[in-house]
């Protein structure tokens, strides 16, 4: 795993004329591919945090069903009395019982996300090993490198990512990144599952037609694009964006988003036209997004300590791409929202996996405080 550079799908085989051109229909798969990445959680050994993912996928953007997968299982650093998983700690029954989930969790991302017609076993899956970097060389007896196995299945189409010791969010996400074939990637952490239908196909449309060099017209003038390089979708903390304090209360950024913010015209192969509302984002969240595989890694992942082991993206680079925006350089990193009905649509929803015990954990947690509550009503009555 040496190599940060992520191969190319011309643009002409998707492309054919300006935003408001038809597209050629080439497959979603073949330009996209969809990074899961799961660690411990009070759920395992069940993956119904996994599987409810997945359905939402299914309802609410189908063609992501039938990209190619990276699933990053990711691990603890340390077996303690009491756990506390952002931090890597788990109790020794939690550390039994992810160990199923991970088996339990490959079991279903081979079933589910397979090739229609196609059936993979686990005990065929390819292996190969890699390492995940990080921090300075400096000291000669310091490797800051964690080993990696790597499986997958013949095709490529699926993979697994298992790190030896905990690699945190960031880290997992680059060395999956590292193995993507695609230009695009779907970030999607284990936990958020969609409640809004995503247009997938014409949202690449438009990142694609952005990302073309700028060409001039008769007259000579230049056609100026804004690049569209990582599109996140709205939870419930970002709703109306645009005209949140996250904007409004810095003059730079309002101007942007007056600028800029504005509905994409993507005309498809069937005549039909697609509306892709957009707004300037000065943010780079970790909650899931899809963004263009080569920029992540350029920007993001610049150095091997650019990101320390254990980390999130949100809570390092985000902040600096933040504060990058706010003195004019929004466009290198090139963030936007998805924003249909003018940010009032929510398209995610987060499950907190750091906290949920499944379906019916939560309902019978939620009845045990409707309980308590019921009775601290009845005492003070």
């Amino acid at each position: 795993m040496t190599s940060d550079e992520a191969p190319r799908v011309p643009l002409s085989a998707a492309t054919d004329e300006g935003l408001e051109g038809p597209i050629r229909q080439v497959e979603v798969a073949d330009l996209l591919t969809l990074i899961i990445t799961t660690s411990p959680t009070p759920s395992a050994p069940s993956t119904e945090l996994l599987s409810q993912i997945l359905m939402s996928f299914r309802q609410h953007c189908p063609d992501l069903t039938k990209c190619r997968v990276i699933l990053v299982l990711d691990t603890y650093d340390h077996i303690s009395s009491t756990a506390r998983l952002k931090k890597g700690h788990v109790t020794a029954e939690g550390a039994r019982k992810y160990a199923e989930y991970k088996a339990n969790a490959k079991r279903l991302i081979l079933q589910e996300c397979a090739q229609s017609g196609t059936t993979h076993r686990e005990q065929d899956l390819l292996e190969e090993y890699a390492e995940a970097e990080f921090g300075s060389v400096a000291y000669a007896q310091q490797t800051n490198a964690v080993p990696l196995t790597i499986t997958k299945t013949e095709d490529g189409r699926i993979m697994f990512i298992e790190p030896l010791q905990r690699l945190g969010f960031g880290l997992g996400v680059r060395s999956a990144l590292r193995l993507t074939e695609t230009p695009y990637v779907w970030i999607q952490q284990h936990d958020w599952n969609l409640i809004s239908d995503i247009p997938l196909r014409p949202l690449l449309t438009v990142m694609q037609q952005t990302s073309q060099p700028a060409t001039a017209d008769s007259e000579g003038a230049e056609d100026v694009r804004v690049p569209i390089k990582y599109v996140c979708f709205p939870s419930i903390r970002m709703v109306q964006y645009a005209t949140s304090d996250h904007v409004m209360q810095f003059p730079a950024l309002r101007a942007l988003t007056y600028l800029h913010k504005q509905n994409f015209s993507v005309r498809c192969g069937n005549g039909k036209t697609t509306k892709i509302p957009l707004t300037p984002l000065f943010f780079w969240h970790d909650k899931p997004h899809v963004a263009e595989t080569q920029h992540y890694l350029d920007q993001v992942f610049s150095s091997r300590v650019a990101l320390p082991r254990g980390a999130f993206i949100e809570d390092t680079i985000g902040h600096r791409a933040r504060t990058e925006m706010k003195d004019g350089e929004w466009r290198k990193w090139a963030c936007w929202l998805y924003y249909p009905e003018e940010g009032k649509q929510l398209c995610m929803r987060h499950l907190k996996g750091r906290t949920w015990r499944g379906a019916e954990g939560e309902l019978a947690q939620k009845l045990e405080y409707m309980r308590l509550n019921q009775g601290l009503g009845e005492e003070a009555g």
